[in-house]
């Protein structure tokens, strides 16, 4: 099992910006990639960004691109989502996503429990 745990939500305003940070804790060795997902009220939940764990090969949904980044420190176990220019339509749950090797390749093993982010117009 991965343990997925999120920090780094809260209110800001527009144009404004937000460091979202997960640290995986148990088998971390299993993980093949991590991300970011978000879900906005009455919403699906959507992908954000992801990134390798070894490779640090890194993706992003067309609504973020250039606005958002997204890192990873091995060491820390730990994957950041750097939030730049943020819109009100960024306000969404966050939610950290890990993917495992032993799993379905592209599907989610493991979910933490969301932080939320609001941004103000």
């Amino acid at each position: 099992q991965v343990r997925l745990e999120e920090s780094g939500g809260g209110l800001v305003q527009a144009g404004g910006s937000l460091r979202l940070s997960c640290t995986a804790s148990g088998r971390t060795l299993s993980v093949y990639a991590m991300g970011w997902f978000r879900q906005a009220p009455g919403k699906e939940r959507e992908h954000v960004a992801t990134i390798t764990w070894s490779g640090g090969t890194d993706s992003y949904s067309d609504s973020v691109k250039g606005r958002f980044t997204i890192s990873r420190d091995m060491s820390k176990s730990t994957v950041y989502l750097e939030m730049n220019s943020l819109k009100p339509e960024d306000t969404a749950v966050y939610y950290c996503a890990a993917e495992a090797f032993e799993g379905t390749p592209g599907e989610i093993d493991y979910w933490g429990q969301g932080t939320q982010v609001t941004v103000s117009s």
